[in-house]
């Protein structure tokens, strides 16, 4: 790696941005990538604006002097509150070279290819719900769609406390879709609009009528992340490809590595990043 070039960063504030670099890697396997989650400040999907922005921008500056030409929010509340704000006012300032990318937008810009009844739901934290993100961006790609939103605010929790799979996440999941499918009965495609969620899919599906797709951010944001590099071959040549994975965390690592592991399907060793 020369010292014009350098790995690319993908920041969660938790452990859900693991599912989103999971399918980065399976796409793109030949870069460097540096994973840093947040725990020691999550959940963001709670906080105001205004924190979820200081904290991401802080973030996002660690891996700026990483080394990252590249970053990617693999977070939906991150993305919903920080990242206009981070593209338009601080990177001017801090590296006009330098770009941060979201998860949203990867989502919005197909969603519409999915849906039949044009009547779609997002599943998200209370913070992504509140921000409107969804219902503005699908609108901009696909203004014949109809955005159905329901926020989720126990399902982080049953995730990362292990319990996604219990009997007891039956109730919640349950309870929440109930809750979006009474809004529409024509609802046919729904985005998981957390990193999170992937990991209750399948007792998603088992609660969800027949025919409604499940979308999940990780496969679509790889793929973007993919002709994103393509189109901007500028920017692949300052990503350096040595195939390596380094993750930092803001909270103790050995939970971190413990948790980190079933989100990113393999062994997984952090390191601690002091704010």
């Amino acid at each position: 790696m020369n010292s014009r070039q350098g790995p690319i960063g993908v920041f969660d504030s938790g452990y859900g941005g693991l599912t989103v670099l999971k399918e980065i890697v399976k796409t793109l396997p030949q870069y460097d990538y540096i994973y840093l989650g947040d725990n020691g400040r999550a959940p963001y999907g709670i906080r105001s604006f205004e924190t979820v922005y200081h904290y991401t921008l802080e973030c996002v500056q660690h891996l700026f002097r990483m080394g990252c030409h590249l970053v990617v929010l693999a977070c939906n509340t991150a993305s919903a509150k920080a990242l206009r704000t981070i593209q338009q006012n601080d990177l001017p300032n801090i590296d006009p070279e330098r770009r941060v990318l979201g998860i949203i937008r990867p989502t919005t810009e197909v969603v519409g290819q999915y849906s039949r009844s044009r009547q779609v739901g997002v599943f998200g934290t209370t913070g992504t719900v509140n921000s409107q993100s969804y219902p503005i961006e699908i609108e901009k790609f696909f203004p014949d769609v109809q955005v159905y939103q329901q926020a989720c605010p126990m399902w982080v929790p049953l995730v990362e406390n292990d319990e996604y799979d219990s009997e007891g996440a039956d109730y919640f999941i349950n309870k929440y879709v109930r809750q979006l499918m009474v809004q529409s009965k024509d609802i046919d495609t729904i985005v998981l609009g957390c990193t999170h969620y992937p990991l209750l899919a399948g007792k998603l599906q088992a609660h969800l009528p027949p025919g409604v797709t499940l979308l999940s951010q990780g496969g679509l944001a790889a793929a973007s992340l993919a002709d994103y590099l393509q189109r901007h071959p500028e920017m692949a040549a300052k990503c350096s490809t040595g195939g390596g994975r380094t993750f930092y965390t803001t909270d103790d690592t050995a939970t971190f590595d413990r948790q980190a592991g079933i989100f990113f399907g393999e062994p997984v060793s952090s390191i601690h990043l002091a704010l």
